[in-house]
Protein backbone atom coordinates (compact mmCIF):
# COMPACT_ATOMS: atom_id res chain seq x y z
CA UNK A 1 0.00 0.00 0.00
CA UNK A 2 1.35 3.44 -0.95
CA UNK A 3 2.15 5.41 2.21
CA UNK A 4 0.20 8.40 0.93
CA UNK A 5 -3.01 6.49 1.64
CA UNK A 6 -2.03 5.37 5.15
CA UNK A 7 -3.62 6.97 8.18
CA UNK A 8 -1.36 9.33 10.09
CA UNK A 9 1.56 9.47 7.66
CA UNK A 10 3.16 12.67 6.45
CA UNK A 11 2.51 11.47 2.91
CA UNK A 12 -1.21 11.24 3.68
CA UNK A 13 -1.20 14.76 5.12
CA UNK A 14 0.24 15.97 1.83
CA UNK A 15 -2.53 14.12 -0.03
CA UNK A 16 -5.21 15.64 2.19
CA UNK A 17 -3.83 19.13 1.68
CA UNK A 18 -3.65 18.60 -2.09
CA UNK A 19 -7.27 17.51 -2.21
CA UNK A 20 -8.46 20.38 0.00
CA UNK A 21 -6.84 22.88 -2.36
CA UNK A 22 -8.18 21.04 -5.42
CA UNK A 23 -11.73 21.16 -4.12
CA UNK A 24 -11.72 24.74 -2.85
CA UNK A 25 -10.20 25.93 -6.13
CA UNK A 26 -12.86 24.11 -8.14
CA UNK A 27 -15.91 25.78 -6.62
CA UNK A 28 -15.26 29.51 -7.06
CA UNK A 29 -17.87 29.97 -9.78
CA UNK A 30 -20.81 28.80 -7.67
CA UNK A 31 -22.42 32.21 -6.84
CA UNK A 32 -25.73 32.63 -8.65
CA UNK A 33 -27.32 35.94 -9.67
CA UNK A 34 -28.87 37.52 -6.57
CA UNK A 35 -27.02 35.18 -4.24
CA UNK A 36 -27.05 31.48 -3.48
CA UNK A 37 -25.26 28.63 -5.17
CA UNK A 38 -25.58 27.19 -8.64
CA UNK A 39 -25.26 23.45 -9.17
CA UNK A 40 -21.81 22.96 -10.69
CA UNK A 41 -21.16 20.94 -13.83
CA UNK A 42 -18.19 18.69 -14.52
CA UNK A 43 -15.88 21.65 -15.12
CA UNK A 44 -17.05 23.77 -12.17
CA UNK A 45 -19.34 26.04 -14.18
CA UNK A 46 -22.92 26.86 -13.11
CA UNK A 47 -25.60 24.58 -14.54
CA UNK A 48 -28.79 26.71 -14.59
CA UNK A 49 -30.98 23.68 -15.37
CA UNK A 50 -30.81 22.68 -11.67
CA UNK A 51 -31.80 26.13 -10.44
CA UNK A 52 -30.55 27.45 -7.10
CA UNK A 53 -30.94 24.80 -4.41
CA UNK A 54 -31.10 25.77 -0.74
CA UNK A 55 -29.17 22.73 0.50
CA UNK A 56 -26.44 23.20 -2.11
CA UNK A 57 -26.17 26.87 -1.15
CA UNK A 58 -25.83 25.97 2.53
CA UNK A 59 -23.17 23.39 1.82
CA UNK A 60 -21.13 25.90 -0.15
CA UNK A 61 -21.46 28.48 2.63
CA UNK A 62 -20.16 25.86 5.04
CA UNK A 63 -17.32 24.72 2.75
CA UNK A 64 -16.01 28.21 2.15
CA UNK A 65 -16.30 28.97 5.87
CA UNK A 66 -13.82 26.11 6.21
CA UNK A 67 -11.86 27.75 3.38
CA UNK A 68 -11.78 30.98 5.36
CA UNK A 69 -10.34 29.17 8.38
CA UNK A 70 -7.70 27.67 6.09
CA UNK A 71 -6.81 31.06 4.63
CA UNK A 72 -8.11 30.18 1.16
CA UNK A 73 -8.28 33.42 -0.91
CA UNK A 74 -11.76 34.73 -1.69
CA UNK A 75 -13.56 32.55 0.84
CA UNK A 76 -15.24 35.39 2.75
CA UNK A 77 -16.83 36.81 -0.39
CA UNK A 78 -18.06 33.35 -1.40
CA UNK A 79 -19.63 32.74 2.01
CA UNK A 80 -21.34 36.13 1.81
CA UNK A 81 -22.71 35.33 -1.67
CA UNK A 82 -24.26 32.13 -0.35
CA UNK A 83 -25.68 33.82 2.75
CA UNK A 84 -27.11 36.62 0.59
CA UNK A 85 -29.18 34.04 -1.27
CA UNK A 86 -30.27 32.31 1.94
CA UNK A 87 -31.51 35.56 3.49
CA UNK A 88 -32.87 36.73 0.14
CA UNK A 89 -34.73 34.90 -2.60
CA UNK A 90 -34.40 31.42 -1.08
CA UNK A 91 -36.17 32.52 2.10
CA UNK A 92 -39.98 32.58 2.21
CA UNK A 93 -40.68 35.95 3.80
CA UNK A 94 -44.45 35.39 3.74
CA UNK A 95 -44.63 32.00 5.47
CA UNK A 96 -41.25 31.65 7.09
CA UNK A 97 -38.58 29.07 6.48
CA UNK A 98 -36.81 28.26 3.23
CA UNK A 99 -37.96 27.05 -0.13
CA UNK A 100 -36.19 23.84 -1.21
CA UNK A 101 -34.87 25.93 -4.08
CA UNK A 102 -35.81 28.30 -6.87
CA UNK A 103 -35.52 28.11 -10.62
CA UNK A 104 -32.82 30.15 -12.33
CA UNK A 105 -35.44 32.82 -13.07
CA UNK A 106 -36.65 32.93 -9.45
CA UNK A 107 -39.71 30.64 -9.22
CA UNK A 108 -39.83 28.89 -5.83
CA UNK A 109 -40.19 25.11 -5.51
CA UNK A 110 -43.08 23.96 -3.31
CA UNK A 111 -42.98 22.57 0.24
CA UNK A 112 -40.72 23.08 3.24
CA UNK A 113 -38.22 20.29 3.81
CA UNK A 114 -36.38 19.46 7.02
CA UNK A 115 -33.30 18.24 5.11
CA UNK A 116 -32.76 21.70 3.62
CA UNK A 117 -33.43 23.46 6.92
CA UNK A 118 -30.84 21.30 8.68
CA UNK A 119 -28.24 22.58 6.24
CA UNK A 120 -29.37 26.17 6.80
CA UNK A 121 -28.57 25.67 10.48
CA UNK A 122 -25.14 24.26 9.58
CA UNK A 123 -24.43 27.19 7.26
CA UNK A 124 -25.51 29.60 9.99
CA UNK A 125 -23.17 28.06 12.55
CA UNK A 126 -20.19 28.14 10.18
CA UNK A 127 -20.81 31.70 8.96
CA UNK A 128 -21.22 32.82 12.58
CA UNK A 129 -18.04 31.05 13.65
CA UNK A 130 -15.90 32.90 11.10
CA UNK A 131 -17.48 36.25 11.96
CA UNK A 132 -19.46 36.98 8.81
CA UNK A 133 -21.85 39.86 9.55
CA UNK A 134 -25.05 38.07 8.50
CA UNK A 135 -24.14 34.74 10.10
CA UNK A 136 -25.93 35.27 13.44
CA UNK A 137 -29.11 36.45 11.68
CA UNK A 138 -29.10 33.35 9.47
CA UNK A 139 -28.55 31.03 12.42
CA UNK A 140 -31.27 32.69 14.50
CA UNK A 141 -33.83 32.40 11.70
CA UNK A 142 -32.83 28.81 10.97
CA UNK A 143 -33.19 27.70 14.58
CA UNK A 144 -36.51 29.54 14.86
CA UNK A 145 -37.89 27.69 11.81
CA UNK A 146 -36.62 24.37 13.10
CA UNK A 147 -38.04 24.86 16.58
CA UNK A 148 -41.43 26.02 15.30
CA UNK A 149 -41.97 23.50 12.55
CA UNK A 150 -39.59 20.54 12.45
CA UNK A 151 -38.45 19.56 15.90
CA UNK A 152 -40.92 17.24 17.69
CA UNK A 153 -39.84 17.50 21.30
CA UNK A 154 -42.37 14.93 22.46
CA UNK A 155 -40.67 12.06 20.65
CA UNK A 156 -37.22 13.58 20.19
CA UNK A 157 -37.05 13.46 16.39
CA UNK A 158 -37.55 15.86 13.48
CA UNK A 159 -40.51 15.63 11.13
CA UNK A 160 -39.79 15.74 7.42
CA UNK A 161 -41.96 17.79 5.03
CA UNK A 162 -44.58 20.53 5.27
CA UNK A 163 -46.49 22.26 2.53
CA UNK A 164 -45.20 25.70 1.62
CA UNK A 165 -47.48 27.52 4.05
CA UNK A 166 -46.64 25.27 7.02
CA UNK A 167 -50.29 24.26 7.36
CA UNK A 168 -50.14 20.58 6.35
CA UNK A 169 -47.54 18.08 7.54
CA UNK A 170 -46.74 15.13 5.29
CA UNK A 171 -47.12 11.74 7.06
CA UNK A 172 -43.70 10.58 5.82
CA UNK A 173 -40.93 10.52 8.42
CA UNK A 174 -37.29 9.99 7.46
CA UNK A 175 -33.85 9.49 8.95
CA UNK A 176 -31.83 11.32 6.30
CA UNK A 177 -33.25 14.63 7.53
CA UNK A 178 -32.67 13.54 11.13
CA UNK A 179 -29.06 12.62 10.37
CA UNK A 180 -28.26 16.09 9.09
CA UNK A 181 -30.32 17.63 11.89
CA UNK A 182 -28.08 15.73 14.30
CA UNK A 183 -25.02 17.12 12.54
CA UNK A 184 -26.48 20.62 12.68
CA UNK A 185 -27.48 20.39 16.36
CA UNK A 186 -23.98 19.26 17.34
CA UNK A 187 -22.55 22.21 15.43
CA UNK A 188 -24.93 24.61 17.20
CA UNK A 189 -23.82 23.29 20.58
CA UNK A 190 -20.14 23.55 19.64
CA UNK A 191 -20.39 27.07 18.20
CA UNK A 192 -22.87 28.71 20.57
CA UNK A 193 -22.41 26.67 23.75
CA UNK A 194 -26.15 25.90 23.96
CA UNK A 195 -26.06 22.30 25.20
CA UNK A 196 -29.80 21.80 24.66
CA UNK A 197 -28.98 21.08 21.02
CA UNK A 198 -26.43 18.41 21.97
CA UNK A 199 -29.07 16.78 24.15
CA UNK A 200 -31.47 16.83 21.20
CA UNK A 201 -28.83 15.18 19.02
CA UNK A 202 -28.51 12.49 21.66
CA UNK A 203 -32.25 11.85 21.64
CA UNK A 204 -32.21 11.31 17.88
CA UNK A 205 -29.18 9.04 18.19
CA UNK A 206 -30.84 6.90 20.86
CA UNK A 207 -33.70 6.15 18.47
CA UNK A 208 -31.33 5.34 15.61
CA UNK A 209 -29.19 2.98 17.67
CA UNK A 210 -32.29 1.19 18.96
CA UNK A 211 -33.75 0.76 15.45
CA UNK A 212 -30.44 -0.43 14.05
CA UNK A 213 -29.69 -2.85 16.90
CA UNK A 214 -33.07 -4.49 16.35
CA UNK A 215 -32.53 -4.78 12.58
CA UNK A 216 -29.10 -6.49 12.43
CA UNK A 217 -27.44 -3.04 12.33
CA UNK A 218 -29.12 -2.09 9.06
CA UNK A 219 -30.74 1.29 9.71
CA UNK A 220 -34.36 1.73 8.57
CA UNK A 221 -34.47 4.93 6.52
CA UNK A 222 -38.19 5.55 6.01
CA UNK A 223 -41.07 5.65 8.49
CA UNK A 224 -44.80 6.12 8.76
CA UNK A 225 -46.42 8.96 10.67
CA UNK A 226 -46.24 7.02 13.96
CA UNK A 227 -42.54 6.27 13.42
CA UNK A 228 -43.05 2.62 12.52
CA UNK A 229 -40.48 1.60 9.88
CA UNK A 230 -41.70 1.45 6.26
CA UNK A 231 -39.25 -1.12 4.93
CA UNK A 232 -40.95 -1.30 1.52
CA UNK A 233 -40.75 2.42 0.76
CA UNK A 234 -39.72 3.09 -2.87
CA UNK A 235 -39.09 -0.55 -3.72
CA UNK A 236 -40.27 0.44 -7.21
CA UNK A 237 -37.83 3.40 -7.31
CA UNK A 238 -34.73 2.02 -5.63
CA UNK A 239 -32.30 4.74 -6.74
CA UNK A 240 -34.35 7.71 -5.56
CA UNK A 241 -32.02 10.66 -4.87
CA UNK A 242 -33.17 11.17 -1.29
CA UNK A 243 -35.47 8.23 -0.45
CA UNK A 244 -33.90 5.06 -1.91
CA UNK A 245 -35.35 1.66 -1.07
CA UNK A 246 -33.67 -0.47 1.57
CA UNK A 247 -30.61 0.17 3.69
CA UNK A 248 -27.96 2.70 2.68
CA UNK A 249 -24.50 1.48 3.79
CA UNK A 250 -23.10 4.99 3.41
CA UNK A 251 -25.62 6.28 5.92
CA UNK A 252 -24.74 3.54 8.37
CA UNK A 253 -21.14 4.70 8.11
CA UNK A 254 -22.05 8.39 8.40
CA UNK A 255 -24.23 7.75 11.45
CA UNK A 256 -21.32 5.86 13.03
CA UNK A 257 -19.19 8.99 12.99
CA UNK A 258 -21.93 11.27 14.30
CA UNK A 259 -22.72 8.80 17.08
CA UNK A 260 -19.03 8.71 18.03
CA UNK A 261 -18.79 12.51 17.98
CA UNK A 262 -21.83 12.75 20.23
CA UNK A 263 -20.55 10.08 22.60
CA UNK A 264 -17.20 11.81 23.02
CA UNK A 265 -18.75 15.24 23.59
CA UNK A 266 -21.75 14.33 25.74
CA UNK A 267 -22.00 14.41 29.52
CA UNK A 268 -23.24 10.83 29.69
CA UNK A 269 -21.56 8.28 31.97
CA UNK A 270 -18.58 6.48 30.46
CA UNK A 271 -20.50 3.21 30.24
CA UNK A 272 -23.04 4.94 28.00
CA UNK A 273 -20.33 6.48 25.86
CA UNK A 274 -18.72 3.08 25.43
CA UNK A 275 -22.07 1.57 24.43
CA UNK A 276 -22.56 4.21 21.75
CA UNK A 277 -19.06 3.75 20.33
CA UNK A 278 -19.66 0.00 20.25
CA UNK A 279 -22.85 0.68 18.29
CA UNK A 280 -20.86 2.85 15.87
CA UNK A 281 -18.42 -0.01 15.32
CA UNK A 282 -21.30 -2.39 14.60
CA UNK A 283 -22.81 0.04 12.07
CA UNK A 284 -19.48 0.46 10.29
CA UNK A 285 -18.85 -3.29 10.14
CA UNK A 286 -22.36 -4.10 8.89
CA UNK A 287 -22.23 -1.46 6.15
CA UNK A 288 -18.95 -2.76 4.76
CA UNK A 289 -19.90 -6.42 5.08
CA UNK A 290 -23.05 -5.73 3.05
CA UNK A 291 -21.78 -3.17 0.59
CA UNK A 292 -18.03 -3.39 -0.08
CA UNK A 293 -16.77 -5.30 -3.14
CA UNK A 294 -19.99 -7.27 -3.49
CA UNK A 295 -20.24 -7.13 -7.29
CA UNK A 296 -16.87 -8.41 -8.38
CA UNK A 297 -15.40 -4.90 -8.57
CA UNK A 298 -14.01 -2.56 -5.94
CA UNK A 299 -16.37 -0.03 -4.37
CA UNK A 300 -19.30 0.47 -2.01
CA UNK A 301 -22.84 -0.30 -3.18
CA UNK A 302 -25.34 2.53 -2.76
CA UNK A 303 -28.14 0.42 -1.26
CA UNK A 304 -28.93 -3.10 -0.12
CA UNK A 305 -32.08 -5.02 0.72
CA UNK A 306 -32.85 -6.05 4.29
CA UNK A 307 -30.81 -9.24 3.94
CA UNK A 308 -27.73 -7.26 2.93
CA UNK A 309 -27.87 -8.00 -0.80
CA UNK A 310 -26.91 -5.02 -3.01
CA UNK A 311 -29.84 -3.41 -4.84
CA UNK A 312 -28.37 -0.27 -6.39
CA UNK A 313 -24.75 -1.07 -7.16
CA UNK A 314 -23.69 2.43 -8.23
CA UNK A 315 -20.89 4.02 -6.22
CA UNK A 316 -21.75 7.48 -4.85
CA UNK A 317 -18.82 9.74 -4.02
CA UNK A 318 -20.28 10.83 -0.69
CA UNK A 319 -20.27 7.27 0.67
CA UNK A 320 -16.48 7.07 0.27
CA UNK A 321 -15.97 10.51 1.79
CA UNK A 322 -17.97 9.46 4.84
CA UNK A 323 -16.09 6.15 4.95
CA UNK A 324 -12.84 8.11 5.23
CA UNK A 325 -14.30 10.28 8.00
CA UNK A 326 -15.57 7.36 10.05
CA UNK A 327 -12.55 5.10 9.62
CA UNK A 328 -10.29 7.96 10.71
CA UNK A 329 -12.53 8.74 13.67
CA UNK A 330 -12.73 5.13 14.85
CA UNK A 331 -8.99 4.65 14.30
CA UNK A 332 -8.31 7.64 16.54
CA UNK A 333 -10.87 6.71 19.20
CA UNK A 334 -10.28 2.95 19.42
CA UNK A 335 -6.69 2.64 18.22
CA UNK A 336 -7.63 -0.47 16.25
CA UNK A 337 -5.58 -1.30 13.18
CA UNK A 338 -8.63 -2.48 11.23
CA UNK A 339 -9.84 1.11 10.88
CA UNK A 340 -6.44 2.30 9.70
CA UNK A 341 -6.50 -0.48 7.10
CA UNK A 342 -9.93 0.58 5.87
CA UNK A 343 -8.85 4.21 5.76
CA UNK A 344 -6.01 3.32 3.38
CA UNK A 345 -8.33 1.26 1.17
CA UNK A 346 -10.81 4.11 0.94
CA UNK A 347 -8.22 6.73 0.01
CA UNK A 348 -6.69 4.48 -2.63
CA UNK A 349 -10.15 4.00 -4.16
CA UNK A 350 -10.89 7.73 -4.04
CA UNK A 351 -7.59 8.67 -5.65
CA UNK A 352 -7.85 6.03 -8.37
CA UNK A 353 -11.55 6.30 -9.21
CA UNK A 354 -13.26 9.41 -7.80
CA UNK A 355 -10.80 12.29 -8.04
CA UNK A 356 -10.97 13.96 -11.44
CA UNK A 357 -7.27 14.61 -11.89
CA UNK A 358 -7.98 16.44 -15.15
CA UNK A 359 -10.87 18.85 -14.49
CA UNK A 360 -10.89 18.96 -10.70
CA UNK A 361 -13.22 17.95 -7.86
CA UNK A 362 -14.60 14.39 -7.66
CA UNK A 363 -16.93 12.40 -9.89
CA UNK A 364 -20.18 12.13 -7.94
CA UNK A 365 -21.51 8.82 -9.29
CA UNK A 366 -19.93 5.71 -10.80
CA UNK A 367 -21.44 2.42 -11.94
CA UNK A 368 -20.41 -0.91 -10.42
CA UNK A 369 -17.49 -1.06 -12.87
CA UNK A 370 -16.39 2.43 -11.78
CA UNK A 371 -17.38 4.21 -14.97
CA UNK A 372 -18.78 7.73 -14.57
CA UNK A 373 -22.60 7.96 -14.47
CA UNK A 374 -24.98 10.92 -14.22
CA UNK A 375 -28.37 9.30 -13.60
CA UNK A 376 -28.68 10.41 -9.95
CA UNK A 377 -25.89 12.95 -9.49
CA UNK A 378 -25.04 14.70 -12.77
CA UNK A 379 -22.06 17.02 -12.73
CA UNK A 380 -20.25 17.92 -9.51
CA UNK A 381 -22.99 19.73 -7.64
CA UNK A 382 -21.10 20.83 -4.52
CA UNK A 383 -18.01 20.23 -2.39
CA UNK A 384 -19.39 19.39 1.05
CA UNK A 385 -18.69 15.67 1.56
CA UNK A 386 -15.37 15.61 -0.25
CA UNK A 387 -13.94 18.71 1.44
CA UNK A 388 -14.89 17.53 4.92
CA UNK A 389 -13.10 14.22 4.39
CA UNK A 390 -9.84 16.05 3.66
CA UNK A 391 -10.07 17.73 7.07
CA UNK A 392 -11.85 15.45 9.56
CA UNK A 393 -8.97 12.91 9.69
CA UNK A 394 -6.75 15.67 11.11
CA UNK A 395 -9.22 17.09 13.65
CA UNK A 396 -10.66 16.42 17.11
CA UNK A 397 -13.38 13.75 16.62
CA UNK A 398 -15.41 15.14 19.54
CA UNK A 399 -16.00 18.49 17.84
CA UNK A 400 -17.87 19.55 14.70
CA UNK A 401 -15.62 20.17 11.73
CA UNK A 402 -15.63 24.00 11.58
CA UNK A 403 -14.99 24.69 15.29
CA UNK A 404 -12.51 21.79 15.39
CA UNK A 405 -10.62 23.33 12.47
CA UNK A 406 -10.63 26.74 14.12
CA UNK A 407 -9.27 25.24 17.34
CA UNK A 408 -6.56 23.35 15.46
CA UNK A 409 -5.49 26.49 13.60
CA UNK A 410 -5.41 28.50 16.84
CA UNK A 411 -3.32 25.84 18.57
CA UNK A 412 -0.89 25.65 15.62
CA UNK A 413 -0.47 29.42 15.63
CA UNK A 414 0.24 29.43 19.37
CA UNK A 415 2.82 26.65 19.02
CA UNK A 416 4.52 28.53 16.16
CA UNK A 417 4.54 31.70 18.22
CA UNK A 418 6.19 29.97 21.17
CA UNK A 419 8.78 28.38 18.88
Amino acid sequence: MDKKYEYGTEENRVLLKRETENLLGFGHKFPAPGGGSAWLDNEGNPDPSHGIQTWITCRMAHVYSLGNLLGHPGSEELVDAAVEGLLGHLHDDANGGWYPGITWDGKPAPDKICYAHAFVILAGTSATLIGRPKGPELLEKALDACNKHFWDDEIGLAVDTWNTEFTKLDPYRGLNANMHTTEAFLAVADVTGDEEYRRRAGRIIDHVVDWAANNEWRIPEHFNEDWTPDLECNRDKPDDQFKPFGATPGHGIEWARLITQYALSSDRPQVEKDRLIDAAEHLFARALEDGWNRNGTVGLAYTTDWDGNPVVTDRMHWTLAESVNTSATLAKVTGKQVYKDWYAKFWQYIDEHLVDHDKGSWFHQLDKDNNVLDTVWPGKSDLYHATQCTLIPLLDPAVSVAPALKAAKTEAAEVAKEA
